[in-house]
């Protein structure tokens, strides 16, 4: 999966359109636009923008594609950085509702789907 579909998951997952996205992050909407239309790759600055904004977004998987394994993921969650549903004190399952989930397919392609509530 290339860094452009990475990104456009990040704005997607957070229901951000390109020029939000650009605002949200502190950079001008053209260079999201180059990003996304694969003419320029994101600099460093970007991803540290990105990661800096979204604390959710692992930065393993932002740069590489790959989810961390073994140590790593061990690390990233002792980070504090997962990907998963954080435990609520005083809250049961019962009480949770689903926002969204995402399907991951082999290809590098993915769905959002979203629960009418």
């Amino acid at each position: 999966m290339s860094i452009q579909l990475r990104i456009q998951m990040v704005m997607k997952m957070h229901n951000l359109s390109p020029s939000a996205f650009a605002d949200k992050i502190g950079v001008q909407r053209s260079n999201i636009s180059h990003i996304l239309n694969g003419r320029n790759k994101p600099s460093i600055d970007m991803l540290e923008k990105i990661l800096s904004n979204f604390h959710r977004v692992n930065a393993h998987w932002l740069i590489t594609g790959q989810m961390p394994t073994g140590v790593e993921a061990l690390e990233t969650r002792a980070q504090g950085t997962e990907l998963e549903t954080p435990k609520i004190e005083g809250l049961n399952s019962n009480q949770l509702n689903i926002d969204r989930i995402v399907t991951f397919y082999m290809d590098g392609t993915f769905e959002v789907h979203v629960p009418k509530h």
